[in-house]
């Protein structure tokens, strides 16, 4: 039977993505806020537990760590529970765990809440990308999922420049605490925009069935291989553009604007190409970032180079987001919310890989520039894997995705819009 994308009213299916998909993006934005706003407040939360900086900076791997232990363990323990549901209870653990870290009396305490917080963020991106999938009308899923996804770039661009200020201003306990109050804002618009979803699947083993899919790790490996490369280069922008580029310190935050700015423009851009050809949005969105961080290297000691290419490998990064999210949710066919949660995991490995051995050369003398030939590197080595499993899935298709389906409305039925390629 041929699928017909679902609306979220009584009214025939447009080409418009639906305004449930706006709420996703807020919490998108709230999650994008509070991972990338700590690295800015170190110093201040650093100085209020009278502790050094890299030990503040646990804060920021205790959330990564929430990452990758919610985003499969929690859609493994809901996978039954209709989506709306799910995305509203995991807002309300977001809400709660920044109130908890608004008022932590110790450092321990700060670390446990960083943790609460990144639970949510891996399993809540996991459900969005399936919903956004299941209600955007045919043709127009890669758009829908980067709408979801603009809600992280453009936190890049106006909620942690926003936030580090408030925090500076007023405190860091302030700013998490508005950032529980954007958790509190995404609730609201969900139950008021998102319809009714639920699951449709065979149980926790048709999810787990996922992992048994040899498309489906090579998807991950390219996640954690390719996409590591942004954050090889991104976990020390700052000394590049101050030690070699020479900026000025408080030029820095300007600059990291443009970061969110590429971000926020990639990923528009990469929900249209995934829309046209998922691997060809990924071969490209590698090749371009592997040539982008040789130039960066090369071009890094000139600063208008540098912040150039602070834009361009923010870009092509981000381009690919949508396509990455939609070949793991295809590859998946009916555990595509496992899959789709994984794919947060990924990221988050790829990005402790990528700050990792940036580090590792870094320590070995050869200087800030340096992260940008071994980003480079991971981009061409993601391409390689990429070509490897587009070589045993020559066909580029996959099950349909039959993990979630609108609840009918009245006599009318709805059927979900497959996930095929």
């Amino acid at each position: 039977m041929p699928a017909h994308a679902p609306t979220p009213t009584s009214t025939p299916a447009t080409t418009r993505t639906p305004p449930a998909v706006l709420a996703l993006a807020l919490g998108a934005f709230g999650i994008g806020t509070t991972e990338f706003v700590a690295m800015g407040l170190l110093p201040d939360v650093a100085a209020a537990f009278a502790v050094s900086v890299p030990a503040a900076g646990w804060t920021v791997t205790a959330y990564a760590l929430g990452v990758v232990v919610g985003a499969p363990t929690i859609t493994a323990l809901t996978h039954a529970v209709p989506r709306k549901q799910l995305l509203v209870a995991l807002m309300v653990l977001f809400v709660l765990a920044h109130v908890a870290t608004a008022l932590a009396p110790g450092f321990g305490a700060l670390l446990g809440a960083r943790f609460a917080s990144g639970l949510a963020h891996g399993a809540f991106f996991g459900a969005a990308a399936v919903v956004a999938r299941a209600l955007a009308p045919a043709g127009r899923q890669g758009r829908a999922l980067a709408l979801v996804f603009t809600g992280l770039t453009v936190a890049n661009v106006v909620g942690v420049p926003a936030g580090t200020w408030v925090g500076q201003q007023l405190g860091w306990r302030t700013t998490f605490a508005l950032v529980g109050v954007v958790g509190l804002a995404t609730i609201a618009a969900l139950l008021a925009l998102v319809p009714p979803v639920q699951v449709r699947s065979g149980g926790l083993r048709a999810e787990l069935a996922a992992f048994r899919r040899t498309q489906v790790w090579l998807t991950l490996l390219v996640t954690v291989v390719g996409f590591g490369s942004t954050f090889t280069v991104l976990s020390y922008v700052a000394p590049l553009l101050t030690d070699v580029a020479g900026f000025a310190a408080g030029s820095v935050a300007w600059v990291l604007v443009l970061f969110g700015l590429g971000a926020t423009a990639g990923n528009l851009l990469g929900g249209r190409l995934a829309d046209w050809s998922v691997p060809r949005t990924l071969a490209l969105g590698l090749s371009a970032s592997s040539v982008v961080f040789v130039l960066l290297f090369a071009l890094a000691q000139h600063p208008a180079a540098a912040a150039a290419g602070v834009f361009a490998f923010a870009f092509t990064g981000f381009s690919m987001s949508s396509a990455i999210q939609t070949r793991a949710i295809v590859a998946a066919g009916g555990g595509a919310s496992m899959a789709s949660a994984a794919i947060q995991a990924a990221f988050n490995t790829g990005n402790a890989l990528g700050a990792f051995l940036g580090g590792v050369v870094i320590g070995a003398g050869f200087g800030y520039a340096a992260p940008a030939l071994v980003a480079a590197a991971l981009a061409a080595a993601g391409l390689a894997v990429l070509a490897w499993a587009t070589r045993w899935d020559r066909t580029g298709r996959a099950p349909v995705d039959p993990a979630v389906a609108p609840v009918p409305a009245q006599r009318r039925r709805r059927v979900v819009e497959g996930a095929g390629a």
